[in-house]
């Protein structure tokens, strides 16, 4: 991709906020985990175009914080992926305040920058308690488990509204 968009669970702004456009250092927004996984970096190139166009895409109603770097929730995957880190990298926060519909509407109005050679990166997981997972590795709690079967069917079944109602349902 020419460069990357990422939106992170991890970070949520009403309005939505851009984040730097520059390369800062890393969130490390976890605990507890191995020595190695704080050492990690990630001088992903910013995006300073991206970010003109994404405001104007967002236009009215974003803000900006330009001094937040790319949390855990974006760089942990794109090590990963892009382990060269030679890709330019925004990253955008989720809004708050109107449930899944506003994540809904902000993909929507994000939409045309896959044409533009953007790939358009969400980040997170449909359920997600570290607290909660069996350290022996057994299957997940099965309230756990009929959800993300649900949300993989009305995936499957392109059945958005479903997604955007679940919360009430």
């Amino acid at each position: 991709p020419a460069a990357i968009l990422a939106v992170s669970a991890h970070w949520e702004a009403a309005p939505p906020a851009i984040g730097t456009s520059a390369s800062l250092p890393l969130i490390y927004d976890f605990y507890g985990f191995p020595e190695a996984l704080y050492q990690v970096q990630y001088p992903a190139p910013g995006a300073p175009e991206l970010a003109r166009r994404v405001r104007e895409l967002l236009a009215p109603g974003t803000r900006e914080a330009p001094q937040r770097g790319l949390d855990h929730g974006v760089w942990t995957p794109l090590v990963h992926m892009f382990p060269a880190a030679d890709i330019p990298v925004l990253q955008v926060s989720l809004p708050t305040g109107d449930g899944p519909r506003a994540v809904y509407e902000l993909g929507r109005k994000l939409a045309p920058l896959r044409a533009e050679g953007v790939l358009l990166y969400g980040s997170g997981n449909i359920t997600h308690n570290l607290r909660r997972v069996a350290p022996d590795g057994s299957a997940p709690e099965g309230w756990a488990g009929d959800y993300d079967a649900w949300v993989v069917h009305a995936l499957a079944h392109k059945d958005v509204d479903a997604l955007i109602d679940a919360p009430e349902k």
